[in-house]
């Protein structure tokens, strides 16, 4: 996976678009839906702080995290172990995340499974 694969993926959500974040590559739709870290790891939404300790705990080759993202919902995904099929996963699951009630009500197939 590469910056060219991650925003393909990520500008095929709805309503995305791109802009430099922190001098990333960063997309968003009313809020932050993902952005690149460095050239190997993206940053993406979670369901919670407590989702983001157990996801670096349990895969730490894939997660990471950094005191910067200490009690939050993102997570750093390592591009270099991450298929697309999961980075698709993980930036529709962060778009959810991000997306105010209107949005999750157009696009309901983008949540977390019921």
């Amino acid at each position: 996976m590469d910056l060219d694969d991650v925003r393909r993926l990520a500008l095929a959500l709805p309503e995305v678009t791109e802009r430099p974040s922190w001098g990333r590559p960063a997309w968003f739709h009313r809020a932050l839906v993902g952005r690149m870290w460095d050239d190997d790891r993206l940053t993406v939404r979670v369901e919670d702080d407590g989702e983001r300790r157990a996801l670096v705990a349990q895969q730490p080759d894939l997660y990471s995290t950094t005191d910067h993202h200490a009690g939050t919902n993102l997570v750093l995904v390592d591009l270099r172990v991450a298929d697309p099929a999961l980075v698709g996963a993980l930036l529709a699951q962060s778009w959810w995340w991000a997306a105010p009630p209107v949005l999750r009500r157009r696009h309901p197939d983008l949540g977390p499974p019921a």
